[in-house]
């Protein structure tokens, strides 16, 4: 059978029983074919139940024709949990409800696909919280943590998943829906297999509390309350789907601290552990160097805060009564530290540092999905748990154990749980034999330090078939015959824990074979091999998180559409299938390739707010780069992806043509013609352009001092549309004591044609621009960008396209933004402007939030006295994407994600600082609103403060 069309049978059987969203493509069967993990299973059909009674009207008719059913949440599931062969349910899309926050009771009742940080969102405002946090909080799900059992970071205090559950709304594989509870004899036949295995079950499980592989039955126990809801946490989806779950809440901390212990390396860190714990932490988390070295490589030094001497670190949270009361108990374990052998410590209240120390941890599983190298680094190792006791002794054997196969990676985890977590450097690209070696190897490690193979992700297919280094054969027989009470017919996510797949079968890296760069991007970082940089993406879903739980970029149009299309795992999953073959065409101009990037906005926020350092909008224009070469394009690529080019002839007919625009059946036709959306309007073009106003100006006469020069870049839409931002930027950078320089006009970067992939004739133009800016840059003259996304070309692309040019690096090394070069100035030369009573909305250009960094701008606005609100999200329009024909409703959806809101609740006074041709057109457009270039503000506030001055 086909496997494009493998589905069809099945998709009318679920449609006729009335299950109503049921996808059999292979875009979506290509988005679901794994997890976060290293395996690959494509399924029959994925189905987005609507309501409980559909979750239990796809198991009816995946036991009638007896397919296979996986349950997934927010695909995150390190051990390929969520992967199945037959129907896989995504509860994530609907059963998202948080039907019940009683703050009386603490209590929460939560539907499976709830989101976890939107539960801790429903419970803030009652002082509560859900006691366990897995890293992936702001978007993993309750059903996928029930699953798992998760745990997370201040399990250490709250508990594991299982610790906070009091019962559960399931249907199982037989059909039958119950509440699990306290209550063994909700399910016929298990008081009796409980009481005849009371001794295994006492002397193999619940030894320690991160125990979790296998079957967590010692909570069926009489002395732990026969609690069946405990006992079904962890299976896996293997015995039953959740349809509704109560949870326990607990007090939320208030404002705890963090204490930073430096020590020489993690097994002396782990060796620590033992004498913090009668402290009562609320947290002690390990963070290897190498991590901390990967976030400094992709995000730069700014990203993180100053961390104590040594090569690994605890992350030690202390809460109390207040917030001082919590530094004093921080303070009291810091001097306590040093006798357990901490090289050195930093204590921190609640607040920014603490916080991007906390993201670096939470960032932990695609940080150290390479190493320092640059090689990938794999799960399956992933997640295992020793008492802490053994923790130390543990991490040296390990770190033994990985000289001996050659092979390298970076410890990080739960460490006052003894759950440690690490990525290897696997070569899984020449197949599976190095991960069985290791992985066998690695159990009987485990095993003898009295651990567990999974400490909270699971065994799924990664550990399953390793079960029998830890458990009798008995105990295995066991786990067999409580499946097989809820599941006889073995089809709730087979070959997961009973009856394992073998763990080297289904890996999706051999699959894919190699895809060299062409005369595109180098992708020198992958080896020049695009398949390389494809699978940069290990899954861990950063790029579903909501705006307000990310507090970064990606993925726009995930958060404007909620589609796993829309996200960018999703988009980097069909390209993985392409790379493969088998149910994408490969081929560049595969259909499902350009669904999944049609939604792309290109807007690079992943390249830096991706932990794996995927590059979207990289990737997207090597695609079209390869689909487009030597054929005919899509006509916007002529004219949006040309624009420069005909912006320049339009504009020598600048008065004219405005006229005629201002004509809006005209406009309408016009913007029809070129393949733009007809609600849109076309930016009018300024009757003196900044280089005929900088030809004309009459220069003001040097005064015999020696001034330092930069040479002002003014791109084309600067030029053209916006000169008064030029005009505003050599007036600040000469009040500033610069000399101010400008190239010859039509000095272009070439961005549309990247953005585009016409990318041959995007390298002529960024030749012809180091031609004629390098003279300057190698002299050590600043290059100052005015419009970002141009700038961002400057630093980032103009490397990449011609990366054996030094006169590219040298530009892309000395070209800086204005309030880069404006933060260094330093002296008496410049009079600041007072911004002070200013309130300011500011809109950052996504490639400046992910190329440059937007810190530097902040840094100035808050010296000046600004009160600055910055957003956190793309603008919508992002260049040509907004306004393509048929990214209009998509556009606006983002907008609507934080710019339009932010624009309606602004005070009156309010400035809008956007210094993106594209963000201050959204705005204009959709809010009415005009923004102001940093250049423009900081000009008019001199002449405010000058007001001032002279009014005294």
């Amino acid at each position: 059978m086909n496997g494009r069309s493998a589905g069809g049978e099945l998709v009318e059987a679920l449609r006729s029983h009335g299950i109503g969203e049921v996808d059999g493509s292979a875009l979506r069967r290509a988005e679901y074919s794994t997890d976060a993990s290293n395996y690959r299973v494509v399924p029959r059909v994925v189905v987005f139940p609507r309501d409980a009674d559909e979750v239990v009207g796809v198991l009816e008719v995946a036991r009638s024709l007896g397919v296979p059913v996986t349950a997934r949440g927010g695909g995150t599931s390190v051990a390929g949990n969520a992967v199945g062969p037959g129907v896989v349910m995504d509860l994530s899309a609907h059963l998202n409800r948080v039907e019940l926050v009683d703050p009386d009771a603490r209590i929460a009742v939560v539907q499976p696909g709830v989101v976890l940080g939107s539960l801790q969102r429903a419970a803030a405002p009652h002082g509560l919280r859900f006691g366990p946090d897995p890293s992936t909080w702001s978007r993993c799900t309750i059903g996928g943590m029930i699953g798992n059992n998760a745990c997370g970071s201040r399990a250490l205090a709250f508990g594991r998943t299982a610790d906070n559950l009091l019962e559960l709304d399931v249907v199982d594989g037989s059909g039958r829906r119950f509440t699990a509870g306290r209550d063994l004899d909700a399910v016929p036949g298990l008081p009796e297999l409980v009481n005849g295995n009371l001794d295994v079950i006492r002397t193999e499980l619940g030894r320690f509390e991160r125990q979790i592989s296998g079957y967590s039955l010692e909570h069926l126990l009489p002395e732990r309350g026969h609690d069946l809801a405990k006992a079904l946490v962890g299976t896996e989806g293997t015995c039953g789907v959740v349809l509704k779950a109560t949870l326990r809440l607990v007090e939320a901390p208030r404002r705890p601290a963090l204490v930073v212990l430096g020590f020489a390396d993690m097994p002396a860190a782990a060796d620590a552990v033992p004498a913090l714990l009668p402290l009562r932490p609320l947290a002690i988390e390990g963070l290897d160097r190498r991590i901390v070295g990967t976030v400094r490589v992709i995000q730069g030094e700014a990203a993180v805060p100053e961390l104590p001497d040594g090569n690994g670190w605890l992350l030690v949270e202390v809460g109390g009564a207040d917030p001082d009361d919590a530094h004093v108990r921080a303070a009291r374990l810091a001097r306590d530290a040093a006798d357990a052998g901490a090289t050195g410590v930093r204590v921190l209240p609640d607040g920014p540092e603490a916080r991007a120390i906390w993201r670096i941890r939470e960032d932990g599983a695609g940080l150290a999905g390479r190493t320092l190298d640059g090689v990938q680094a794999w799960p399956g190792l992933e997640d295992a748990a020793v008492p802490t006791e053994h923790l130390g002794a543990y991490l040296r054997d390990l770190d033994t154990l990985l000289d001996e196969h050659g092979l390298a990676g970076s410890p990080y985890g739960h460490f006052g749980d003894g759950c440690v977590h690490v990525r290897v450097d696997l070569p899984l690209h020449t197949g599976g034999a190095e991960l069985r070696s290791l992985m066998t190897d690695a159990a009987a490690l485990i095993a003898s330090h009295g651990g567990s193979l999974s400490g909270e992700h699971g065994d799924g297919r990664a550990r399953g078939e390793l079960l029998p280094s830890l458990y009798s054969a008995r105990m295995i027989g066991v786990f067999e015959r409580f499946k097989a009470l809820f599941d006889p017919a073995g089809l709730l996510n087979p070959e997961v824990v009973v009856r394992p797949a073998p763990l080297d079968r289904d890996l999706r890296r051999p699959a894919a074979a190699p895809l060299p760069a062409s005369d595109g991007f180098a992708f020198a970082h992958d080896g020049g091999d695009v398949t390389n940089a494809l699978h940069r993406c290990v899954g861990v879903g950063k790029c579903r998180a909501d705006l307000t739980s990310s507090g970064g970029f990606m993925c726009p149009s995930f958060v404007a559409v909620g589609d796993e299309t829309t996200s960018t795992r999703g988009r980097a999953r069909v390209l993985q299938e392409m790379a493969n073959g088998a149910l994408v065409a490969r081929d560049w101009r595969a259909p499902e390739v350009h669904e999944a990037l049609d939604l792309c906005l290109s807007c690079k926020a992943c390249a830096t707010d991706c932990p794996a350092g995927v590059d979207m909008a990289t990737y997207k224009s090597e695609v079209l780069h390869r689909a487009y070469a030597g054929r005919r394009r899509p006509w916007t690529h002529y004219t949006l992806g040309r624009l420069p080019r005909w912006a320049g002839l339009a504009a020598r007919f600048a008065r004219p043509l405005n006229a005629l625009l201002s004509i809006r059946p005209l406009e309408r036709l016009a913007l029809r013609l070129g393949g733009m959306d007809p609600r849109r309007s076309i930016p009018r073009f300024a009757p003196l352009s900044f280089h005929r106003w900088w030809k004309r100006r009459v220069s003001v006469p040097a005064d015999g001092v020696p001034r330092p020069r930069v040479l002002l870049w003014v791109d084309t839409f600067t030029d053209l549309l916006s000169p008064s931002i030029g005009v505003a930027a050599v007036e600040l950078l000469e009040s500033a004591g610069y000399e101010v320089l400008t190239p010859p006009p039509g000095v272009c970067c070439g961005l549309t044609w990247i953005t585009t992939g016409q990318l041959t004739a995007a390298r002529s133009k960024l030749t012809a621009l180091v031609a004629a800016l390098a003279p300057y840059a190698e002299q050590g003259v600043p290059v100052v960008g005015l419009e970002p996304s141009c700038t961002a070309v400057l630093r980032s692309d103009l490397v990449e396209l011609l990366p054996d040019d030094p006169r590219a690096a040298a530009v892309a090394e000395g070209t800086v933004t204005l309030a880069e070069l404006l933060t260094r100035t330093g002296g008496d030369q410049w009079t600041r402007p007072d911004l002070g009573g200013l309130e300011v909305v500011v809109q950052p250009h996504c490639h400046h939030h992910s190329v440059m960094g937007f810190g530097p701008d902040q840094e100035l606005l808050r010296e000046l006295g600004a009160t600055i609100t910055v957003l956190a999200g793309c603008c919508g329009l992002a260049g040509n994407f907004g306004m393509e024909r048929g990214h209009y409703d998509v556009s606006v959806a983002v907008a609507g994600n934080a710019l339009l809101p932010a624009l309606r609740a602004a005070a009156p006074g309010t400035v809008l600082l956007a210094d993106g041709l594209s963000c201050r057109t959204q705005a204009e457009q959709l809010g009415g609103v005009r923004g102001l270039h940093l250049a423009e503000l900081l000009v008019r506030g001199a002449v405010t403060s000058g007001a001032r001055h002279a009014s005294r």
